[in-house]
């Protein structure tokens, strides 16, 4: 993997032309360093404008001694490649979604539970930033493997779009589902009849297009973005879930920085916040009409009504306890904390019917 991530940085010229500094990136002379920063989206998707807008506030507040250097997915490798690449210490930072680690973190399995979170998603994200079963238990966890989360945050509600119409339970019986790659995301889709299939979405469009793979969930700005509506006929706006992305870095190279650095660091992930949340708000409305707009690539929405949420909803509520039995290594506590975190924070009742997101 070393000898790759070498190569990769000699041909698209990364790192700088300096010598390498060990631990804390290339560095490019001066006493300047370059750390690398691995994404899962591409250019104009939030996550990579999400490290663009982050490397910019770093290299501001360093007078330039900085440099963040982003990589789209695909540039280091697939999602796994880069969760291992961070684990390792073969890049210094990432912005992953849990649902890549899952058969590394357990605990972090949680965040695919279908109708856990608020169905606002500004709650949800009041969730995300408060939460101590996320920020502290659940960042102890991945702690464990040598990665270090510093926030986490929503990239949106998440949406299904099918090659037909899917409006209750049983219109998933028997289809076949593009899930990521954790254990409990299938779970949750065995739960409504379907037959989940995890894989890179890289793999997906062509997946899709060929009826490899009937239907897949993503926020509405990657839906579009990737162009999956082009070869799906429905849309169903279901709000089941948040796309939850974590802000990571290797945790020994964090730990091996100076206390004013890792101040510097914490200061701009919160700071980011805002300003993410604000980004994924824009890039997914912005995509919606987009979508309904295309009349060359004509996709029916259909926006389920609370009743038909409700459904879903009760088919998926037996998951957690798949969770708490088969998946958590800690009896659920994690998860039982945060349900009532949820509860405090939104005044929602988990597991029970909400109200429909405005």
């Amino acid at each position: 993997m070393a000898l790759s991530l070498s190569g990769f940085l000699a041909a698209c010229g990364g790192g700088g032309d300096g010598e390498s500094s060990g631990d804390g990136g290339e560095s490019s002379g001066g006493g300047s360093e370059t750390w690398r920063m691995v994404t899962e989206e591409v250019d104009g998707q939030v996550q990579y404008e999400y490290a663009e807008e982050f490397g910019k506030r770093i290299n501001e507040k360093t007078d330039g001694k900085i440099t963040i250097e982003p990589y789209e997915f695909g540039g280091l490798g697939n999602e796994s490649d880069q969760v291992e690449q961070l684990e390792t210490g073969a890049v210094e930072m990432a912005v992953m979604s849990p649902g890549f680690t899952g058969n590394m973190v357990k605990e972090g399995q949680l965040f695919a539970l279908h109708f856990l979170f608020p169905d606002s998603v500004e709650k949800t994200q009041e969730v995300l930033n408060k939460s101590e079963a996320l920020n502290k238990d659940l960042r102890s966890k991945y702690e464990e493997h040598g990665i270090t989360p510093l926030a986490f945050w929503t990239e949106g509600a998440m949406q299904w779009t099918f090659s037909k119409k899917v409006e209750k339970p049983a219109d998933f019986e028997g289809l076949k589902m593009r899930t990521q790659t954790s254990p409990l995301i299938l779970e949750s889709y065995k739960a409504y009849g379907a037959d989940p299939q995890s894989m890179s979405w890289g793999e997906l469009y062509t997946a899709l297009d060929r009826g490899t793979v009937e239907g897949q969930e993503n926020p509405i700005f990657f839906i579009g973005d990737a162009s999956f509506h082009e070869v799906q006929d429905y849309m169903t706006l279901s709000n089941h879930n948040n796309y939850v992305a974590m802000t990571t870095v290797n945790s020994d190279w964090y730990d091996g920085l100076d206390e004013e650095m890792q101040k510097t660091i914490d200061e701009t992930v919160q700071e980011m916040q805002e300003w993410v949340y604000e980004e994924q708000e824009a890039q997914n409305e912005e995509w919606l009409k987009t979508i309904k707009e295309d009349e060359e690539n004509a996709t029916e929405v259909i926006e389920l009504t609370e009743e038909q949420r409700e459904a879903f909803r009760k088919e998926a509520m037996g998951v957690r306890d798949f969770y708490r039995e088969e998946v958590s290594t800690v009896d659920g506590e994690i998860l039982d904390k945060l349900e009532k975190e949820i509860s405090e924070i939104s005044g929602e009742e988990t597991g029970e019917s909400s109200g429909s997101e405005e």
